[in-house]
């Protein structure tokens, strides 16, 4: 079955009600701070970006090749969150930052009830989306430090910088 991500009409009103909803900012703060070699997945319509698809698990890219990951609402939907953000560690160059903006599981307990309950509809219907996953606490998990200063909440979105400890 088809996400919403890739029925394009769908999607982009979808984007445009978030941008105004202030997800905007977000994605500006998240490109901005960007520095060096970045690897980040950029729209079909933005003429002359390469554009290499590959799964979060099993990036195409040698050891340390970027200096900064930019990830966007990318790791609701990757298979296996654990092993994407290894590659993720493996492809940042010493001292790289990953730049990551998604939502997570919510902190409030009922409504973390809720994403549990709806979750294999959910996943179904948007292609992959796992409304209650710890994304956040993942990257923790995976080696990652969350610089406080970057660190920012709002309901379930989250965005932060993070380096390799």
């Amino acid at each position: 079955m088809r996400g919403v991500e890739q029925i394009p009409w769908l999607y982009d009103a979808f984007a445009t009600l978030s941008d105004w909803r202030g997800l905007r900012r977000w994605r500006q703060w998240l490109a901005a701070g960007a520095r060096g070699d970045v690897l980040k997945r950029a729209a079909l319509r933005a003429p002359g970006v390469r554009l290499v698809q590959a799964r979060a698990e099993e990036l195409p890219f040698r050891d340390g090749a970027f200096d900064t990951v930019v990830s966007g609402l990318v790791f609701c939907s990757v298979g296996d969150p654990a092993r994407g953000l290894a590659e993720i560690r493996r492809v940042l160059t010493a001292g790289g930052e990953l730049r990551m903006m998604e939502h997570v599981r919510s902190p409030v307990p009922w409504r973390a009830r809720w994403e549990d309950r709806i979750q294999p509809l959910w996943t179904r219907l948007t292609g992959g989306c796992h409304p209650n996953r710890d994304t956040e606490a993942a990257v923790e998990a995976s080696g990652f430090r969350i610089a406080a200063q970057t660190r920012r909440a709002e309901g379930v979105m989250r965005r932060f910088a993070a380096r390799v400890e």
